[in-house]
């Protein structure tokens, strides 16, 4: 099994360019199973996450190609074979429920696996699953499965979400494209992987209106063709890699990043005492090599509150700031696992259920930790960056999921990392 070493050597210099959104490119690939016409997507981040959406939809019947060197992704559901997710696919990541509310949309009827992915607290199908009976679904859980039709075909309603979830969100816009009537969505999530994937689906002909703000409105069509779309800016790269300068030192700007869509993350980051400044290429970001950031506190929100995905890297700078920091969880209830391996490096961190308290120290000591998930895989490598000697992070291979050549991104502004690979 691979690993990660990172050996602390001062502050970093330069540039890193920001991918295409991991969340954003997962959900805009099942909206090619709402089209028989072609849909190409680039600027798409080159993941294994993507890769394996892309084996879902093929066994699904779609086509699916991965052009200059994966950064365009040509999608074709012209005709499909099979409306059954197989858990073997479905397990490796939650976002392959978001093929249900396409397939039932367009073949009226969809067998799909509960998903998995990282295992960070629960994250239930039942707000998937009421939006899309309430637009006529008929779903029954059974054998792990979740066996939905709609007999009547789909037909616009009145929603309200309970939590703005995401991915019920998501599924929802999309099943809704295609259902007879006119269907409003109270309580959306706003976030902007919503927002592009809206965008998208008005350029394959969709009647759309009020993605980015709570109440979003869906007039149905009878088809929808084909587009090409331009991912947008992965944030959570983003707020990663602007924690790297904050917490080795340096000067980095991070290309192609929009201060726009980290802004509650970035005002904290700003509150340390590090300095954020968009340019017209993307985001600087700079802090004295020989100065220690303060400490704040951090609740995690909905969009556009500071996000749950960057609390782990968030954490990690605050283990070296001067004062005590307090970090509260509310949408993942086992989100703190990265502490006791930044505990390992000499953090001092204290949690009781959804809250940590991070008192900072003056420096951490390399040492081996282990990656526990996606998120919290980057914020011990960001931790070796600061860390004295050497970090080995064990079983990496979270990290491919969420972030792409992260290794090369981080010694191409100066890092001393490596990766390790495993027998």
């Amino acid at each position: 099994m691979d690993s990660i070493v990172v050996t602390g050597n001062g502050p970093l210099r330069g540039e890193i360019p920001i991918a295409g959104a991991k969340n954003a490119c997962l959900a805009l690939m099942p909206a090619t199973l709402l089209t028989e016409e072609p849909l190409i997507l680039t600027n798409a981040p080159r993941l294994s996450d993507i890769r394996t959406m892309s084996l879902l939809l093929e066994s699904l019947g779609a086509d699916s190609a991965a052009l200059q060197e994966g950064q365009v992704l040509a999608l074709s559901s012209h005709s499909l074979s099979s409306t059954r997710a197989d858990y073997d696919i479905v397990r490796k990541m939650r976002a392959s429920n978001l093929v249900l509310g396409p397939l039932l949309a367009r073949e009226g009827h969809a067998e799909v696996s509960l998903p998995g992915g990282c295992a960070i607290g629960a994250r239930p199908m039942d707000l998937h699953q009421d939006g899309l009976e309430a637009l006529g679904a008929e779903i029954e859980l059974r054998d792990g499965y979740l066996h939905a039709r709609a007999p009547g075909g789909l037909r616009g309603a009145r929603i309200a979400l309970r939590f703005p979830s995401v991915g019920a969100t998501e599924n929802i816009v999309m099943a809704a494209t295609l259902a007879k009537g006119t269907t409003v969505l109270e309580n959306a999530a706003r976030e902007p992987e919503i927002v592009d994937l809206v965008r998208c689906l008005r350029a394959m002909g969709a009647q759309i209106e009020g993605e980015g703000t709570s109440r979003i409105e869906i007039q149905g069509v009878e088809r929808l063709g084909g587009a090409t779309h331009r991912v947008v800016a992965d944030r959570i790269e983003l707020g990663t890699y602007m924690l790297a300068p904050a917490i080795a030192g340096g000067d980095v700007e991070c290309v192609g990043g929009e201060i726009d869509l980290v802004r509650a993350f970035a005002d904290k980051l700003e509150a340390t005492g590090v300095s954020v400044e968009p340019t017209d290429r993307g985001v600087r970001v700079r802090k004295a090599p020989d100065a220690r950031v303060r400490a704040v506190d951090v609740t995690t929100e909905v969009f556009p509150g500071f996000p749950t995905d960057l609390q782990a890297q968030m954490m990690a700078l605050l283990t070296t700031a001067e004062g005590v920091s307090t970090l509260h969880e509310t949408i993942f209830e086992n989100r703190f696992m990265h502490a006791p391996e930044l505990m390992r490096m000499g953090a001092d961190i204290e949690v009781h259920g959804g809250t940590a308290t991070v008192t900072g120290v003056p420096g951490l000591k390399g040492a081996p930790v282990m990656a526990t998930d996606l998120r919290a895989s980057v914020s011990l490598i960001l931790a070796g960056l600061a860390a004295e000697g050497e970090t080995v992070v064990n079983r990496v291979y979270h990290l491919d999921r969420g972030y792409e050549h992260v290794v090369g991104k981080l010694s191409g502004v100066g890092a001393k990392i490596e990766r390790i690979r495993g027998a």
